[in-house]
C-alpha cells in the first residue's frame, strides 16, 4: 500500500537524518507526491515564496533574482547558509528536490556545522566562544532576530544560524572571527549533482547549504517541515566546550 510506503521512506530518511543531519533519496516523480511524502515526514511549514501546497519552485526569474532576499530565483551562487536565519524558530528540515537539470553548474553545496564547529574548537577556540555570544548578530534586517552563529540550546547541543549577506548585521568582536569561520566552511564543504527526481532533507539547525552558479533552466523544489515528534529527530550536534577540546 502506497501508504506503507510513505511511512517506509518518512522512517528511512527519519534515521538518516538522527544519525548524520542529512539523507539522499530518489524517485519523486511528480509534485502531489513531494508533498504527500514530505507531510509523511513532518508538519510543512510555509515559506514567504511558497505556492499554496508549500512548495517553494526556485527557478530563474528575470529581474527577481537580483533583489536582495530573492537571490535563489537567480542563476548565480548562493553562498552557505542556513534557512530563515531572520525568525525566532526556524523550521528545522529543508526539503530540495531536482525537477530539472542545468546545463552547467549548479552543483549543491552542504557543509556539517557539527564538522565546522569542531575544527575550530581545535584551530580557533576563542573563535567558537566569540560565535556563540548571545546578541551578536541581527539576522534578517531590523525586524529580524537578534542571536550568534552558535547557539547552546537543551542539553548542551549546538544549533547554527548563518547567513553571510547584508540582511546580517555581525558586531565588531564578531566580525574579526569571520574569516577564520569562511575557512573552516570552505575546508568542509562538499559537492555533489542531482538528477531529476532526487533530492535531499537536512537538518537547518545542524547544515549550511548553497548552490554553484548555473546555465540553463534548472528548477529545484523546496519544501521546509518540522519533523514529526515520533520520529525523534534531535535538533543540532552535540560538541564538547572549545576549552575542553583546546586544553
Amino acid at each position: 500500500m502506497f501508504v506503507d510506503l510513505q511511512q517506509d521512506w518518512a522512517a528511512g530518511v527519519a534515521a538518516g537524518l538522527a544519525a548524520d543531519g542529512l539523507a539522499r533519496f530518489d524517485r519523486i516523480r511528480t509534485r502531489a507526491q513531494l508533498v504527500t511524502l514530505g507531510a509523511s515526514l513532518g508538519r510543512i511549514v510555509p515559506h514567504r515564496d511558497s505556492d499554496s501546497d508549500g512548495i517553494t519552485t526556485l527557478e530563474h526569474r528575470a529581474g527577481l533574482g537580483q533583489r536582495l532576499g530573492f537571490e535563489g530565483f537567480g542563476r548565480g551562487a548562493l553562498s552557505p547558509h542556513t534557512d530563515r536565519s531572520g525568525v525566532l524558530d526556524p523550521p528545522a528540515l529543508l526539503l530540495v528536490v531536482c525537477g530539472r537539470k542545468s546545463a552547467t553548474g549548479g552543483e549543491c553545496i552542504a557543509i556539517d556545522g557539527s564538522d565546522v564547529y569542531r575544527d575550530l574548537a581545535q584551530n580557533e577556540p576563542e573563535a567558537v566562544r566569540v560565535l556563540s555570544q548571545p546578541r551578536t548578530v541581527l539576522f534578517g534586517g531590523a525586524a529580524g532576530h537578534l542571536g550568534s552563529i552558535f547557539e547552546r540550546g537543551q542539553g548542551g547541543r549546538i544549533r547554527v544560524r548563518y547567513r553571510r549577506d547584508s540582511l546580517a548585521k555581525y558586531s565588531p568582536e564578531i566580525s574579526r572571527w569571520l574569516p577564520a569561520l569562511d575557512a573552516a566552511i570552505d575546508r568542509h564543504a562538499c559537492q555533489f549533482n542531482l538528477e531529476p527526481g532526487h533530492g535531499y532533507v537536512l537538518h537547518n539547525h545542524r547544515w549550511l547549504h548553497g548552490r554553484a552558479g548555473f546555465t540553463g533552466e534548472r528548477v529545484m523544489y523546496r519544501l521546509s517541515l518540522n519533523p514529526h515528534p515520533e520520529f525523534a529527530i534531535p535538533s543540532g550536534f552535540l560538541a564538547p566546550d572549545p576549552l575542553d577540546v583546546a586544553s
